[in-house]
């Protein structure tokens, strides 16, 4: 009976236990294919997602014009939807956990480094004013840009609650302690009142900080009380109120005097609260306010103020060697003479002049025009504002471009392109045999014509270069780039007079003033007038078979046969 018994259970259990196996392989088998995808991009536009497949986006990606991936796996295990570390190098910004798919399309930068354990990751504390903020250094710099500081970043502050410790031992305010026998006080930051050894000689047995007050209020109980002197303080463009102890208080304001407001001496008023902010001259020569604007061209200096020795000095430059007025900071391009498309004279020189702080001052470009002085308008929160610089004069390959595009590529050389002309380049040693185009060449050997020729365009320099005329060196290589070898046919009647038949202008006095033009462009060649206006025809001559037969542009030739002339 007993052995029955058992058996009978035993056949119960097993058929049991069979039931729940079916069941559970019934119930997987329902669910678990149909989640086994991975979408690359779902059709509500969710990347990276296990899900089913009928959800899955199958458009073309138009990054990869290739139809949105799936996989019959989990998403983890897929390499484009594999987790790293994306980083935005614009904006100093690192997120863990990223799908690569996910980093590609907001264009940020994809590191197989799902923790961000990278250098350009690394976190430190940024000072902006009297905040923190735990940021990478590149996030710190957007910041210090946008509010207008300089970049502060403590890389070795390695945690967030530290660095926030750090901003708040930033704190200004009234230090209060006693020094043989009295209460007084100092105006600091909260870290140097509590750690600065001047404090611990004081008969307090520890320096008590009060956050924005100023030493002069009465609730504090100092011997720190309010007067009408004024201050400059370094690092800083306003004038400021000081108390008795030479504290600094608020800034300037004569109808803040203690007499009249007691409350502009108990705590710190911000820039924004006070006389003048943002007046367009930043109360420029104010006898009454001291909110000066280095930007808006005023700063604290010397001056009879209604209170104090001091008031917002003016920064800006009136009546400069141009006769305009500049605001402080600007700078802006002068020559000694003309200048640009070819008319710098020999000797001229160009120069950047600066306003700072009320003086012009002048730095000059590299001589021989080797530099040249370019300036541009920028628009600002404060108007138009002029920046001038000095850069190097790209002039040596115009005379290589043969279309007007490449001749005018402002991003590559400074030249012009000029009618009337066209280089064929056979005269100059640095050029042999160099031609414009074929069809000119063919014309050239036709003629016998070579150098400088007639019609057409040529690309010369917009400041041409000065050079040492007067010693052996450069000059002569790029002055002959302007030489210009004329064949001249003439006809002879049966009396024995000869008439000019063909390429006659050249003996033509205006021919010869339009050629002067491209030399004196090509550097300080030609006939021309220096910057003091004195004239010279030494660089320029005519010609006839290796004979000079006149010196100038005055008279005409009378007759020539082959001739030519040079720059």
């Amino acid at each position: 009976m007993k052995r029955g018994f058992n058996k009978n259970i035993l056949i119960v259990f097993s058929l049991f236990t069979i039931l729940i196996l079916i069941s559970i392989i019934s119930s997987a088998a329902s669910t678990w294919p149909a989640y086994n995808v991975c979408c690359e991009k779902t059709k509500n536009d969710a990347w990276c997602q296990n899900s089913l497949e009928k959800d899955c986006d199958t458009s073309l990606d138009p990054i990869t014009k290739s139809v949105y991936r799936i996989t019959p796996t989990s998403c983890d295990a897929t390499s484009f939807c594999k987790l790293g570390c994306c980083i935005d190098t614009a904006e100093g910004i690192c997120m863990e956990n990223s799908p690569q798919k996910v980093c590609q399309i907001s264009s940020g930068t994809w590191v197989e480094d799902a923790k961000c354990n990278v250098p350009q990751c690394n976190l430190g504390c940024c000072i902006l004013g009297d905040q923190a903020s735990f940021v990478t250094l590149t996030r710190c710099k957007k910041m210090s840009a946008l509010y207008g500081l300089n970049t502060n970043f403590k890389k070795d502050i390695k945690n967030e609650a530290q660095c926030i410790m750090t901003a708040y031992s930033q704190d200004k305010g009234a230090c209060v302690f006693e020094l043989d026998s009295q209460k007084t006080c100092r105006f600091t930051t909260r870290q140097d009142c509590t750690t600065n050894e001047k404090n611990t000689n004081s008969t307090s047995s520890k320096p008590e900080f009060f956050k924005d007050y100023l030493c002069s209020a009465d609730e504090l109980g100092t011997n720190c009380g309010p007067t009408t002197q004024t201050t400059c303080i370094n690092g800083r463009d306003e004038v400021y109120f000081k108390d008795s102890c030479g504290n600094p208080a608020n800034i300037y304001d004569a109808n803040k005097i203690y007499a009249k407001d007691t409350a502009y001496w108990k705590k710190i008023v911000a820039k924004i609260d006070t006389c003048g902010f943002n007046q367009k001259k930043g109360s420029v020569s104010s006898k009454t306010c001291g909110n000066c604007n280095y930007l808006q061209g005023s700063m604290c200096g010397k001056g009879k103020a209604t209170y104090g020795e001091l008031l917002c000095k003016d920064l800006n430059c009136y009546k400069t060697e141009n006769g305009k007025n500049y605001r402080n900071g600007e700078s802006w391009c002068l020559n000694m003479g003309e200048s640009g498309d070819g008319t710098d004279a020999p000797g001229n020189r160009h120069f950047r002049h600066v306003c700072v702080q009320g003086e012009e001052t002048v730095e000059p470009c590299a001589d021989f025009r080797n530099e040249i002085c370019i300036e541009n308008t920028l628009s600002s929160t404060y108007g138009n504002f002029i920046e001038a610089a000095c850069r190097v004069n790209r002039w040596s390959d115009c005379i290589d471009q043969f279309t007007e595009k490449d001749c005018l590529n402002g991003d590559r050389r400074d030249c012009r392109w000029t009618e009337g002309f066209h280089y064929d380049g056979s005269l100059s040693k640095n050029k042999q045999n160099t031609t414009s185009t074929p069809e000119k060449a063919e014309e050239s050997n036709q003629t016998g014509n070579s150098g400088m020729l007639i019609g057409g365009n040529v690309c010369l320099p917009n400041f041409p270069p000065g050079l040492k005329f007067w010693e052996a060196g450069d000059a002569k290589a790029v002055c002959s780039l302007g030489n210009s070898k004329q064949t001249v046919t003439y006809s002879t009647d049966l009396f024995g007079n000869k008439k000019c038949k063909d390429n006659c202008e050249v003996l033509e006095t205006s021919w010869a003033s339009k050629l002067n033009e491209v030399c004196i462009s090509l550097g300080d060649c030609g006939a021309k007038s220096n910057v003091v206006g004195v004239y010279t025809e030494d660089g320029y001559v005519w010609k006839s078979n290796g004979k000079v037969i006149n010196q100038g542009l005055l008279e005409n030739i009378k007759e020539s046969a082959d001739t030519s002339t040079t720059g």
